[in-house]
């Protein structure tokens, strides 16, 4: 199977992107198919190459929209904004498609002038009718309505013949031409007017939501400054090889993830993280791409190429995310399906037999017009994904990367935050805090932990800085347990109390609170190492926070009981397993589990991604690994334990507005509709119902992006 990533260039309605999907998925090599419209990315996994599913989906793709395209390079922004106030993503050419919707002109301001000159004609057109001079006036009108709905005829003529027939445009037309039919000019025309500013305010807001969040997200440089030797030269940033040496000036972003190599400054990290504390670098400090430099001037030298540096991986995690449908989403979709036909067939029925019954066509046609109107799914169909969006957008301005829509649903559902201990609950920046026994015993332990990256043997290595340390050989590594080594031909052991035991080494009882490395040398119990870490600022806080959202809080620790439970007090966790083996987490959360209900995983360590993946919602502290990383449904990237309750609430607040966004369409359809039943609606109301519901619907889920906090 091969999965690929396509753009859609042109992409036009909410719907018709579903449509796509739809018919996409169809195809018998293709597996699995996603149109995502909110960064117009196709994922599309199929056992045909690349080559030959290309043509394949073009044909489907401009079969339902007829000047959409698809591209396989990953759109580029210019820097400069064009016309529509959109970053434009340029392939081959170089001018600019604002267009969304087939039947736009390739530059909104045209768009505006159409409106504004049908507008104008409409007025003039009531104004004569308003003096009874009725010939003048439908000439005036028939003008004003061939200005504002040719190119809608048009289309729908085009898709007739395509088979469209519940196509928005076909839709329209027949609803303004049955207008005609019943001498309702000043209708007709009104709700072409109408329908086509409608539709202009839609794609307008559609795109702003787009550009902002993309605009958020997408922090990849055009081009970056390469030094050789004395000369500087700006060069695409994708062309900068591993290796190469940057300039990045004062107020400029970090391009690439590199080490700094000369000059000092103050780097503003809540680009990546959300947190709006300046960190200082001088040369030899790692700086990721995607911060911004703020004092002085640096050089650096790149170590991850565009592809692979931070800037990139958080654009793939939020496409990818945008990509993941939530269970509301798939509803949808299926339900806008089943709602066109059905409204449509009910206009039908509307327009027929009451008017058999009563004889009175030209109301009961007039009523099932506006049916006909509201029978577009649009505003339902954009909705839902646009709401998750913003709040996938919302969450990477905090420094929160969830990985999909169907991980905020999760989110909504869970009962239990479990927190493993060290690096979410504690910074993880262990320290030797006291041991017993001489010097040697450091020496011998350091000698042991000298290849471990382990952060405990970090901190006994950094304990012993300047000591001489001893050649060592048969070094074992067991993961929960600790390190056993031969030094100068004895077996030593450093570890926890279950490595000694094992080994049948008695060992004297110590309350201390930490966390306590034991010596032995060939079986015999040497002393001990006191090591502990600080608590994060915000646990305390972060805790409360969940307690008072309704939620349990329980921690999980390789560590010794009496740590354990010291830390969970200082924070206020209320439920603590300690001595756990990576395998025994598992067992932990999944008892928790049966008997609270959803449970989220916090970790950070390469020994939790087995636990990320038994949660409900797996999380991982973004300085931890990456294994746990890419496990994960949700990063932290600023490794805040106060990330925990945010991204909840985030999750929540966006799950409203999605449940907001189709109530509020559907209510407003439905009460069109029963008001069209009982004589009072107008088609300007159904027209309303439409485009106006979608461009309210929009802008509900752009209020997330401007709260603040």
């Amino acid at each position: 199977m091969n999965p690929y990533v396509f753009y859609i260039e042109n992409l036009g309605c909410a719907n018709c992107a579903a449509k796509m999907e739809e018919r996409i998925q169809k195809l018998p090599h293709v597996q699995k198919a996603s149109i995502t419209f909110a960064t117009r990315q196709l994922r599309v996994t199929t056992t045909e190459s690349r080559e030959v599913i290309l043509p394949q989906l073009q044909k489907i793709v401009s079969d339902i929209e007829g000047d959409a395209k698809v591209v396989d390079t990953q759109p580029h922004r210019h820097s400069e904004e064009c016309g529509c106030g959109e970053h434009h993503h340029h392939h081959h050419h170089d001018h600019c498609d604002c267009e969304e919707h087939t039947h736009k002109p390739k530059h909104p301001d045209g768009e505006l002038l159409r409106l504004i000159g049908g507008a104008v004609l409409f007025a003039l057109g009531l104004v004569l009718q308003g003096l009874n001079v009725s010939l003048p006036a439908i000439i005036v009108f028939g003008g004003a309505y061939l200005l504002l709905g040719l190119e809608i005829l048009i289309t729908a003529v085009k898709n007739l013949f395509k088979g469209h027939v519940f196509d928005e445009n076909f839709l329209m037309s027949i609803a303004t031409l049955g207008a005609f039919g019943i001498r309702e000019y000043p209708e007709a025309v009104g709700i072409m007017l109408f329908y086509r500013a409608g539709e202009y305010f839609e794609h307008k807001a559609v795109e702003r939501s787009r550009s902002q969040i993309m605009a958020a997200v997408d922090l990849r440089p055009e081009t970056v400054t390469r030094l050789n030797g004395d000369t500087a030269e700006t060069i695409p940033a994708a062309q900068a090889q591993v290796g190469d040496v940057l300039l990045v000036r004062p107020g400029d972003r970090i391009p690439l993830d590199g080490t700094v190599i000369s000059g000092t400054s103050r780097i503003d990290t809540s680009p990546i993280t959300g947190e709006p504390v300046p960190v200082g670098v001088q040369p030899g400090s790692a700086v990721t791409s995607g911060c911004v430099n703020t004092t002085g001037q640096l050089t650096l030298r790149v170590d991850q190429h565009l592809s692979q540096s931070m800037v990139t991986r958080i654009l793939e995690y939020v496409e990818e995310a945008a990509a993941g449908k939530p269970r509301l989403d798939r509803f949808i979709t299926r339900f806008a399906r089943i709602y066109t036909p059905v409204v449509v067939f009910g206009a039908v029925a509307v327009a027929v037999i009451p008017s058999l019954l009563t004889g009175n066509w030209g109301y009961w046609v007039y009523t099932a017009l506006s049916f006909l109107v509201m029978s577009c799914p649009c505003a339902l169909v954009l909705s839902v994904p646009l709401a998750f969006f913003s709040g996938i957008g919302v969450g990477c301005r905090k420094g929160i990367l969830f990985k999909g829509g169907s991980v905020m649903e999760a989110m909504g559902k869970i009962r239990v935050v479990v927190m493993d201990k060290t690096g979410t609950l504690t910074k993880g920046d262990f320290s030797v805090q006291r041991r017993s026994g001489d010097e040697e015993l450091l020496r011998l332990c350091a000698s042991c932990e000298q290849y471990s990256t382990h952060p405990i043997a970090q901190s006994i290595l950094q304990a012993a800085e300047g000591m001489v340390l001893y050649p060592v050989s048969e070094v074992q590594e067991l993961p929960g347990h600790g390190v056993c080594a031969t030094v100068q031909g004895s077996r030593v052991l450093c570890g926890n109390e279950k490595l000694l035991k094992t080994h049948g080494i008695d060992v004297p009882e110590d309350t201390q609170a930490g966390t306590r490395v034991l010596v032995a040398r060939d079986g015999v119990y040497l002393g001990s190492i006191l090591i502990s870490d600080t608590l994060k600022e915000d646990a305390g806080a972060a805790v409360a926070h969940l307690h008072a959202m309704g939620i349990t809080t329980a921690m999980l620790t390789g560590d010794a009981g009496e740590t354990a439970e010291a830390v969970a007090k200082k924070v206020g966790i209320r439920r603590v397993f300690a001595r756990l083996l990576p395998q025994e987490k598992l067992e932990a959360l999944r008892s928790l589990r049966s008997e609270l209900g959803g449970a989220m995983f916090v970790g950070d360590g390469i020994n939790d991604a087995p636990v990320l993946a038994g949660a409900d919602v797996g999380a991982a502290m973004g300085s931890g690994a990456d294994a746990a990383i890419e496990a994960a449904d949700v990063v932290f990237l600023n490794s805040r334990v106060s990330a925990i309750p945010d991204a909840l609430e985030t999750a929540k607040k966006t799950r409203r507005i999605a449940v907001q966004n189709v109530v509020f369409a559907l209510t407003v359809k439905a009460v069109v509709m029963l008001l069209g039943l009982f004589g009072y609606a107008s088609l300007w109301a159904a027209v309303f119902a439409d485009s106006g519901v979608a461009a309210l619907c929009v802008l509900n889920s752009l209020r997330m992006l401007y709260r603040k906090g």
